[in-house]
């Protein structure tokens, strides 16, 4: 039975993994997910690992940068350059001959800016000291993880997400406004914002609590886009960390550890907010849309 469970309050995209993005007020979706949506990444040159912020000890300045695409980017064609904008203002393009030169400078570290991950696509991720986190029981800790068809390949499923791409895991993430609002109930004295979470589609819900649990396994039909409700979307560091006027903050990631633990996969208890999912039917989406559950 179809339940209207709400309307597309904000949409965003990521060009560049792990900086900054830009919200949008309609976009293409394809199997790939929204047009554009982390089409680049930087590749340290060190050690072949894709730079992720979830290792902010080595990369504590990627939420410092913002891409933004330089012309809309359109499903099945090469993405657009984007322009990179630095803390000081100053900017490079994807295309200049000294982009990996002035990124590489920016970091103090070594990078290449590029549109395809390496075969063995990994990133490192910090779990920070949070009860409760990983189900693994890291805390303090560093690991290496695959990322993308690397990682299916290796526990040996069908990828979501082509070869090449730079999605952790899968091409779409849904939160919804009822799950920031329960989240600033429980954490008054944080700063919940939906910045921190990096979500594709943000969804304004009217229900309490964190509704969108009970979507698994369920199809979301957004204007022309039907999307198919696979899994919780586990929350790592990303979310504690620095941002425009977001100040550093582990608190919102406790909150979760502590009122929405829920099974992953065969991974266990994990603090979640939003979820993930796959593209049914690929079409158009706009701010405003009716979202409707089946």
């Amino acid at each position: 039975m179809a339940e209207e469970v709400g309307t597309i309050a904000a949409l965003w995209r990521f060009p560049v993994k792990s900086m900054l993005g830009e919200e949008l007020d309609a976009t293409e979706v394809s199997s790939s997910g929204l047009a554009g949506d982390r089409a680049y990444a930087l590749i340290d040159t060190a050690t072949g690992k894709v730079v992720s912020a979830k290792n902010p000890r080595l990369w504590p300045n990627m939420l410092h940068c913002r891409a933004r695409f330089l012309e809309p980017p359109h499903p099945g064609e090469d993405p657009p350059p984007v322009r990179i904008t630095l803390p000081d203002g100053a900017s490079v393009t994807s295309d200049a001959p000294d982009a990996d030169t002035v990124l590489s400078d920016f970091l103090g570290r070594k990078v290449r800016l590029a549109r395809t991950a390496p075969a063995d696509s990994t990133i490192d991720q910090y779990y920070p000291d949070v009860d409760g986190l990983d189900p693994a029981g890291n805390r303090d800790t560093m690991v290496e993880a695959r990322t993308g068809s690397a990682f299916f390949a290796e526990v040996g499923q069908p990828s979501p997400v082509p070869e090449g791409s730079f999605f952790d895991l899968f091409p779409l993430s849904v939160l919804t406004t009822s799950t920031l609002e329960r989240l600033r109930e429980l954490a008054p004295q944080s700063r919940v914002d939906e910045r921190r979470f990096r979500m594709n589609v943000i969804v304004a819900t009217a229900g309490w609590g964190f509704v969108e649990n009970s979507w698994l396994d369920h199809r979301l039909m957004i204007g022309d886009v039907d999307i198919d409700v696979i899994q919780p979307d586990p929350r790592c560091v990303m979310t504690t960390l620095a941002q425009e006027n977001l100040p550093h903050d582990t608190n919102v990631l406790r909150t979760l550890a502590r009122h929405n633990r829920i099974v992953v996969g065969s991974d266990g208890l994990s603090p979640c907010a939003g979820v993930y999912a796959v593209v049914a039917t690929p079409g158009n989406i706009r701010r405003g849309d009716q979202a409707v559950l089946t």
